[in-house]
């Protein structure tokens, strides 16, 4: 059975008391109204990962995530966070390819390729985002553009290695704007991904894979969205900033 997972991602928002207040709650919250397997992830900045999973360690519900890495292990890259750092702070996941990264800071596939692999190296998840613009979409070739990106950023991994992966499929057409795929929309292109995954490596691989939604997902649409066959939970972006909206985004899989 795939795993069940709701990853919170704070991006550059909430300074060091906010942060810690922030996460506080949602430790307690999830502790006291979580009732299945789900997995919770919040994804914090920097400054926050050595206290926040201090704090984590009274909870067996939820772990703690980067929002981004630097592909070398170490040296003079004044600025940047290793893996090896975020790791020895207690961290389990890394977001990765995120449309803002790729939008703002122009990382590429084959970039993303080197972040993946040292991400794993050091025995950490990757959150391995995708995802097509306004424009791909209404051009009609979203799916290529899908297909391209799982290819040329992480389908050099063999199977072993891939199964360390959670998927993020994130419309960058729904992000921040308001708007929001329909089950429908996200459905099928869940269901293409793992299409595309059982064509590089197996069935089980594919069945396997947990694949997220993100894309403006709140505690109005999770339900239907998360019913989706191949919609294995969510990153969450705003939502994630409130503690009720984002644990009630969380519960969404209670009895699940």
């Amino acid at each position: 059975m795939r795993k069940k997972l709701v990853a919170g991602n704070w991006k550059m928002n909430q300074d060091y008391t906010s942060g810690t207040a922030l996460f506080s709650e949602i430790l307690t919250m999830v502790q006291d109204e979580v009732l299945g397997n789900q997995e919770v992830v919040v994804c914090p900045p920097y400054i926050h990962l050595s206290t926040l999973s201090q704090l984590a360690k009274t909870s067996s519900k939820v772990s703690l995530g980067a929002q981004n890495c630097h592909q070398a292990e170490a040296g003079a890259y004044t600025g940047e966070v290793s893996v090896a750092m975020i790791q020895s702070v207690g961290a389990k996941y890394v977001i990765l390819g995120h449309s803002e990264r790729r939008q703002y800071f122009g990382e590429t596939d084959a970039l993303l390729a080197e972040k993946t692999n040292t991400v794993l190296a050091n025995g950490l998840n990757p959150i391995f985002c995708i995802g097509e613009t306004l424009q791909e979409r209404e051009s009609g070739n979203f799916l290529e553009i899908i297909a391209s990106q799982l290819k040329n950023g992480i389908f050099h991994l063999n199977a072993d290695q891939f199964a360390e992966v959670v998927l993020a499929y994130e419309p960058v057409w729904a992000i921040g704007t308001g708007l929001t795929a329909t089950p429908e929309q996200a459905q099928e292109v869940h269901a293409f991904i793992r299409q595309e995954i059982a064509r590089q490596y197996n069935a089980a691989t594919a069945d396997n894979c947990t694949i997220l939604y993100g894309g403006s997902c709140n505690p109005k649409n999770a339900s239907e969205l998360f019913a989706q066959p191949d919609i294995d939970g969510g990153l969450i972006g705003g939502a994630s900033l409130k503690s009720r909206d984002f644990v009630d985004i969380v519960k969404t899989f209670n009895g699940r």
